[in-house]
């Protein structure tokens, strides 16, 4: 279980933060930077994909009752124009940058520290099953995006993004090839390259 190691070591205005959604075909990937209230940090904070949709829930109502929590987001267009990394890297450096106040210091879930950062920052591989920072801002970030993508599905019927959040699944594979790309759809990548591909040239 992830717990305080790494934020009473360092010391000081710590922020955990990781991102969500970097696998789907479809929607942006966001960020979530959390300064935990160290006196008030929430039982059971973990890697938001090991707990239930309720208890994520009740984490968040906790997270932002006493933390301070940024969310931002990089857009298709920008996991287009980069790649998926840097454009992961750009959701986190913003949502940094939204916090009320500039951490001392940023715990970067992940192998790489975004360039971009205002401040010292450590990179931790699974750094959401062992910094407690890290997990909050993993549980925020994901909630957020999920919310994102049950909206989008309104919109855009058929691809079932409020159950698949627009990773690959059978059922999004197929709604691809049957009601074709959206404007939400990640061009640059290849299951929805290859559909383009197929349309462009069947009008050819």
């Amino acid at each position: 279980m992830p717990d305080l190691a790494f934020e009473l070591e360092i010391g000081g205005r710590v922020a955990g933060v990781d991102e969500v959604g970097r696998g789907p075909l479809a929607g942006p990937v966001t960020a979530a930077a959390v300064v935990l209230d160290l006196a008030h940090v929430p039982e059971g904070l973990d890697d938001s994909k090991k707990l239930s949709a309720k208890r994520r829930n009740a984490l968040w109502d906790e997270i932002l009752a006493f933390a301070d929590v940024s969310v931002a987001h990089a857009s298709v267009g920008e996991i287009d124009r980069f790649n998926i990394l840097r454009a992961s890297h750009l959701a986190m450096v913003r949502a940094v940058a939204g916090l009320s106040v500039p951490p001392d210091h940023v715990l970067v879930d992940g192998r790489h520290v975004p360039s971009g950062l205002r401040c010292p920052a450590t990179p931790l591989i699974k750094g959401d099953t062992r910094s407690v920072s890290i997990s909050a801002a993993s549980i925020v970030a994901k909630i957020c995006r999920d919310r994102i993508m049950v909206d989008l599905a309104q919109q855009h019927p058929g691809y079932g993004w409020e159950t698949n959040m627009g990773y690959p699944s059978k059922s999004h594979r197929l709604a691809l090839e049957k009601l074709g790309v959206t404007p939400w759809h990640r061009v640059s990548f290849k299951p929805v390259h290859n559909i383009l591909y197929q349309e462009k040239f069947s009008t050819d």
